[in-house]
């Protein structure tokens, strides 16, 4: 603690924080069926974010009885004190959430601490230190209330710490939008495949013919005939080649990066343009894939031994990944699954028994050059992300333990921030 300049003080949560509050530990009876409120459970929280989509969700009267102790709003912390242990998001929006087991609150007082500040150092070695020092020599890591309530935060003047906040706020918001960015641009392209391939309202499509529903010139066909499943690829067994395990697909979106090289040629086999589809529970039933856009020219990956590969043959690339992401496809691929309880995986032949719609090569052409931009920016957006979210982790630590000194600099709210204090001027933080 003495290594943090001389102007800095400690603190222990309880004494700077306004509320500090434990989830109820007992499982929320949750509905089937989409409603506001929505419960944050240890899931949900990962890599600095709270991730909302597929939340669980409650009836009202649920949702007031589990926050009868605090309410979350936009801007507190959340700590997640079991299974993962020391996981942090801060929540951003409005949202009526409430909390599930094994996740707590922490609210600061924004005299002595600023709220962001706070997220942050919840986040740096020094906090994630002391809380991975409190679960060590349990069973099931965990930190109980009474010990994260010491946690000792250390913390410069208030004035310096919104600098801090508002410096890697900065790269969050530019991350947040573009994320926001990518997510419409999947939502549209997913909106123009169920347009053209669904309802058959492609280009022309009044003056086209149609018989038995199905446009005339169109074939009907296996995904097996129009796609090909598990291509081939030949390796250099010696080689180290880019390895994608199942935990770096999304169940929402396609992008996803390599991070790590492996020597050996077993595993399944991929190269850009192709799209991993998840053949075992319950990956599959989550939404989980993804669409191979991150490696080198001509460069083949190998990956997990769960992932199907899917090649276009007669459709393109981006009209298989589409295929993959299509509900009532992804339910055939369920439906198919065989194998022990918990460990089911789906039968390959399958694809040979979901028919598509192929269009002629002119239709499948337009398709394709409206969609690709789209992907390529989803592409370029998420490597952009990439970058961002390096520069800001390795700035984090130096900034909340005053290595890197904001005392000097003239640093402009981001907006995040402005909106947080929205009934509060908005001035740059001299």
């Amino acid at each position: 603690m003495s290594l943090f300049p001389v102007s800095w003080k400690f603190a222990e949560a309880h004494e700077i924080c306004d509320r500090i509050v434990d989830c109820v530990n007992k499982t929320a009876p949750v509905v089937g069926y989409d409603t506001p409120y929505k419960m944050i459970r240890t899931t949900n929280v990962k890599n600095g974010r709270i991730d909302l989509s597929g939340a669980r969700c409650v009836d009202e009267a649920t949702f007031i009885k589990w926050n009868r102790r605090l309410t979350p709003r936009k801007g507190d912390v959340v700590l997640t004190r079991e299974a993962p242990l020391g996981d942090v998001g801060l929540i951003r929006t409005d949202d009526k959430v409430f909390l599930g087991q094994r996740v707590m609150i922490f609210r600061a007082d924004e005299i002595n601490l600023d709220q962001r500040f706070l997220y942050y150092s919840l986040l740096g070695p020094t906090l994630q230190g002391q809380i991975s020092a409190l679960g060590s020599g349990s069973t099931v890591e965990h930190v109980r209330v009474p010990d994260a309530e010491k946690l000792v935060i250390p913390h410069p003047p208030i004035a310096e710490q919104r600098k801090i906040a508002a410096l890697l706020s900065a790269y969050d918001d530019l991350i947040e939008n573009n994320t926001r960015s990518i997510s419409l641009l999947e939502k549209m392209t997913e909106e123009i495949y169920r347009e053209w391939f669904v309802r058959f309202r492609f280009p022309g499509w009044q003056e086209a013919e149609f018989e038995k529903g199905q446009p005339t010139g169109w074939a009907l066909v296996p995904v097996s005939e129009a796609i090909e499943v598990n291509p081939r690829e030949r390796i250099d067994k010696g080689d180290e080649k880019p390895f994608v395990g199942m935990d770096a697909l999304a169940t929402d979106a396609m992008y996803f990066e390599s991070k790590e090289w492996r020597a050996g040629n077993s595993g399944s086999k991929f190269r850009n343009g192709d799209t991993l589809f998840p053949r075992i529970t319950p990956c599959l039933e989550n939404g989980k894939r993804g669409f191979v856009m991150s490696l080198e020219e001509r460069q083949v990956a190998v990956g997990s031994t769960e992932f199907i590969v899917m090649r276009g043959k007669r459709v393109s690339p981006e009209y298989t990944y589409l295929l993959c992401s299509f509900l009532p496809f992804r339910t055939h691929a369920e439906q198919s699954m065989v194998g022990a309880s918990g460990r089911q995986r789906v039968a390959e032949n399958c694809f040979s028994f979901f028919l598509i719609k192929v269009p002629p090569a002119e239709i499948m052409d337009k398709f394709t050059k409206l969609v690709r931009p789209m992907f390529n920016e989803i592409g370029v957006l998420n490597r952009y992300n990439s970058v961002l979210e390096q520069t800001k982790t390795q700035l984090l630590p130096r900034l909340i333990s005053g290595k890197l000194s904001v005392e000097n600099l003239d640093i402009q709210f981001p907006l995040s921030m402005q909106n947080d204090k929205a009934e509060s001027p908005v001035e740059a933080v001299a």
